[in-house]
């Protein structure tokens, strides 16, 4: 059974994140993926540019965000299916960009590849 964590890039790695995967579509700028010690950058199962475009992590939005994100991770087996392909470790850490810990891409992907909706 693989555990999912959500953690912020700019935490300081530790062991205990397992194996940890960048889930946005861009590295922060002053970042590095050696810096950020990701282990797995997973752009291609971020939320489209349109969809993140228009949500701008606006809690108003979330639960129309979630609902259009879900719909393109339905269509994007790909991903999801190279994410745990690539994970070797029984402990994944999504790692988010944004600002805001509760109303990011990787809580509504943890929740995703949970089976909670």
């Amino acid at each position: 059974m693989i555990t999912i964590h959500i953690k912020s890039i700019y935490l300081e790695p530790t062991p205990d994140d397992g194996f940890r995967v960048l889930v946005d579509r861009q590295l922060p700028p002053g970042l590095t993926l050696e810096s950020a010690r990701v282990d797995l950058w997973l752009g291609e199962i971020a939320p489209s540019p349109r969809l993140q475009k228009w949500f701008r992590n606006d809690r108003d939005k979330w639960d129309e965000f979630v609902e259009n994100y879900y719909a393109e991770l339905d269509g994007n087996s790909t991903a999801v299916t190279r994410l745990f392909q690539e994970a070797p470790a029984d402990r994944i850490t999504l790692l988010f960009t944004a600002k805001d810990a509760r109303y990011n891409t990787a809580v509504a992907l943890k929740r995703y590849l949970e089976g909670e909706e």
